[in-house]
């Protein structure tokens, strides 16, 4: 308020035209700037007027705005084109250093003062002075603004890439006086290519060529690998694949996904016919019943020692029949519980004529013969 309570503040006055064109809040400081230099003596460089304020002028003539209000508003004013400043950041500077976007005539030259000695006038006119990128800047709220209705770039897309931009020019070391210019440069440049990559990847792709001499990639054969498949099988696999797409008519989109699916599908049958084979063989030299047939006896109550006692007798026989079968681990199990049960027989006939000391038969303890056992074979049907 003004010293005497009967003289009113000097009131803000502003062109109501001006304020539709650019802005209520550019309207009052620019007129506020035009009264500075209507009232002080600029200095002319290069055709414009150049006056530098003190920051706490502006803020006292301007009380209601903050630095930070005050900086935005200047800095729409010059990416609007109607202000021209040549010092730093009004938050880390006390001078402003100001022209109207207007060359003024050299017939009529304003009397020129210098410019105080704590903000020095720029040796080029219409460029600030240059400085190294602070560590914690950011970018305007304008700027912003300005990339996402020129660019429509994203907000958040656009302060993403901040952190990037002030360590790659930090690390530089190189000065500027235009890093909002340059961070528009980088945004720009890198929303670019983000849309390249997502117009790439909806695109679709041309089928690879499939002849004689292609061959899966080193990272699908160790994929598959690792998955236990031996190489020697998929390579004998990759003729046949190349044969079935060939006849289709087109490649898959993904051959090596195709073949590493395909590789696997085949190899879980091979390992399967290997230890469930339907074709009849006959039986080897070597042969041992599995484990799952060792569990069915125990499960049956059968001795295991009886039935490996049997194993030597069972390989001979179908040896020297020379006959094929499907399933060698059933026709042991067969034999097994066939002789278990013929044994338990023998030793329950055994009890029952011992329980007859009147009985004078002349059959033995054994109800048959070894020639009846050596030439019986149905436990082998």
């Amino acid at each position: 308020m003004s010293a005497s309570s009967l003289v009113p503040e000097r009131q803000l006055v502003f062109s109501p035209g001006l304020a539709a064109t650019i802005g209520l809040e550019e309207a009052i400081l620019l007129q506020q700037l035009q009264g500075f230099l209507d009232h002080h003596s600029p200095r002319v460089q290069d055709g414009y007027a150049w006056l530098s304020v003190e920051r706490a002028l502006v803020q006292r003539s301007l009380p209601f705005w903050s630095v930070e209000d005050l900086q935005r508003i200047s800095r729409s004013l010059v990416d609007k084109g109607v202000l021209l400043v040549n010092s730093p950041p009004l938050q880390h500077s006390e001078q402003l250093v100001f022209a109207l976007n207007e060359r003024v005539h050299r017939a009529q030259p304003p009397a020129a003062t210098p410019i105080p000695a704590a903000a020095t006038p720029p040796r080029v006119p219409g460029r600030r002075s240059a400085g190294l990128l602070p560590v914690h800047w950011s970018p305007s709220e304008d700027l912003l603004q300005l990339l996402g209705l020129n660019h429509n770039i994203p907000r958040q897309f656009a302060l993403d890439q901040l952190e990037d931009f002030i360590f790659y020019w930090r690390e530089r070391g190189e000065t500027s006086h235009a890093w909002e210019n340059k961070f528009r440069q980088h945004v720009v440049s890198n929303w670019r290519h983000h849309q390249q990559n997502q117009a790439e990847s909806f695109r679709t792709a041309q089928p690879t060529r499939l002849d004689n001499s292609w061959r899966p990639s080193l990272d699908a054969m160790e994929i598959m690998e690792r998955g236990g498949i031996e190489r020697e099988f998929i390579e004998e696999a990759i003729p046949e694949f190349i044969l079935y797409w060939r006849e289709r008519g087109a490649a898959p989109k993904e051959l090596n996904s195709k073949f590493i699916q395909h590789i696997r599908i085949q190899w879980a049958r091979y390992s399967s016919s290997l230890e469930h084979s339907t074709e009849p063989k006959r039986i080897s030299d070597h042969w041992q019943p599995a484990e799952d047939v060792y569990d069915i006896l125990r499960m049956s109550h059968i001795d295991i020692e009886f039935a490996r006692s049997l194993l030597a007798e069972f390989i001979v026989y179908w040896r020297d029949s020379n006959q094929t079968h499907t399933s060698w681990n059933s026709k042991f199990l067969q034999h097994v519980k066939y002789h278990w049960a013929k044994r338990h027989q023998l030793e329950q006939a055994g009890h029952h004529h011992a329980g007859q000391p009147g009985s004078h038969s002349t059959s033995r303890t054994r109800d048959s013969s070894l020639a009846d056992d050596l030439s019986d074979t149905s436990w082998a049907d």
